[in-house]
């Protein structure tokens, strides 16, 4: 039996423990706000370009994530405390002959002029930006600084001076390969062809260096990426990846390959899409339904304008039809949590996918963005290893490639 003592005090006590926990979760909420205000924060890869190819998508106005099928817009950014965006300039492997290398490179070009067309209709909104200080001076401004990145080597076919030329146009990284092999490399979702880097893909890894070009090893094989770490002067990126021990899935990296990344300098930005973040139970119905798409739409090869909205928008049913369950914000920081026991604070940022099938409970699209940071704050990470994860890092790797371009290349625009 309690005493009479013990009767008055326990409620007291409850209520002290209650004052407390909204106590320390107001602080969170406080530092929150306060740390997106104070920090530069970066998603280093997500795929919104393929929203802006359709006129009838308005990147200035709020969408709904269900209904629409769309993770990024200029309000969302805002709410989500997002400064900075790497647009991806995304080409999904074709036939590698002159007239596959024309029709990539046709379809690159295109996709950058709708970046530099939107950014023209909302100057208010947003800016291009091409180094760190545009970023910086960007979020001053208050407006979203948009880089760009090319998703997939394909565009540059054989022709190393159109590194320089996607350089000029604001292109900033180049992800080796996407699922397939190309002319550069093994992908890491594809038969070994060149058993990691082919001689032209060695050339343009020393190119990039030279032209001040960020690297990005995301979906090139674990051989390719190795000859890449052997032979690049400059640090690296993976603009869109995972850690293979909590997700074992080959477009991951494993620990080992982590510690070469941190060796080199450089970062891995973790990507949020739930197939890299936790493993998926079977869904035959899915892949099925997936397959056949791929096969009606020619493996997405030289699609037209509106093949390619059809294709998409297919795309969008068969994915609301066959839904995934979705990985958690808390499983996302797992994945940051290993990378930073593994590699270190230095070497890991954030790179969503979304509009690319990025994307998971409590982080669904880019206004929830904050969720990340509260879940960090939680687990005892600092202002400043927050600043690092949410671009610090990437942006020293940037400084850093541009410096080493110009030491290999005094005569380098970089």
């Amino acid at each position: 039996m309690r005493t009479l003592t013990s009767l008055f005090i326990t409620p007291f006590i409850f209520l002290a423990l209650n004052s407390f926990g909204q106590t320390a979760a107001s602080e969170i909420e406080h530092n929150v706000e306060k740390i997106h205000h104070k920090i530069l924060t970066i998603d280093s890869h997500n795929d919104t370009p393929m929203h802006l190819m359709d006129t009838g998508f308005d990147i200035s106005k709020r969408h709904d994530p269900v209904k629409d099928h769309s993770r990024v817009d200029f309000p969302r950014m805002k709410e989500g405390g997002m400064d900075a965006s790497f647009f991806a300039v995304f080409v999904s492997q074709g036939k590698r002959t002159p007239e596959g290398n024309f029709r990539a490179k046709e379809r690159a070009d295109a996709i950058i002029d709708s970046i530099y067309a939107t950014l023209a209709r909302f100057p208010g909104e947003a800016g291009m930006a091409i180094s760190p200080s545009d970023a910086y001076k960007l979020k001053r401004q208050g407006k979203r600084a948009i880089f760009i990145g090319m998703e997939n080597g394909y565009p540059i076919g054989n022709d190393l001076s159109l590194i320089k030329a996607y350089y000029n146009k604001g292109v900033r990284y180049i992800t080796l390969c996407h699922t397939r092999n190309n002319d550069i490399c093994d992908s890491s979702t594809d038969s070994t062809e060149y058993n990691g880097l082919s001689e032209f893909g060695r050339n343009v890894v020393k190119f990039m260096n030279m032209t001040g070009m960020m690297v990005d090893v995301s979906h090139i094989s674990d051989k390719s990426f190795y000859d890449v770490i052997a032979l690049s002067d400059a640090p690296v990126i993976a603009s869109h990846s995972c850690s293979r021990a909590l997700c074992d899935n080959p477009r991951n990296m494993d620990d080992d390959m982590l510690r070469a990344l941190a060796k080199n300098g450089g970062v891995i930005q973790m990507c949020i899409l739930s197939a890299y973040v936790k493993k998926q139970a079977p869904n035959p119905a899915r892949d099925s339904a997936f397959a056949g798409l791929r096969k009606k739409y020619r493996n997405y090869e030289n699609l037209s304008r509106t093949e390619m909205d059809n294709s998409r928008r297919e795309w969008d049913v068969l994915d609301d039809k066959y839904q995934q369950p979705l990985a958690t914000v808390s499983d996302v920081v797992d994945h940051i949590d290993h990378i930073v026991r593994i590699a270190g604070i230095d070497h890991v940022g954030i790179g969503t996918d979304f509009d690319g099938g990025g994307g998971v409970t409590g982080c669904f699209d880019i206004s929830q963005m904050k969720n990340i940071t509260r879940e960090l704050l939680k687990r005892g990470y600092t202002t400043s290893d927050i600043r690092k994860i949410w671009g610090g890092n990437l942006m020293r790797v940037m400084k850093k490639v541009n410096r080493i371009a110009r030491k290999l290349n005094p005569a380098c625009n970089c």
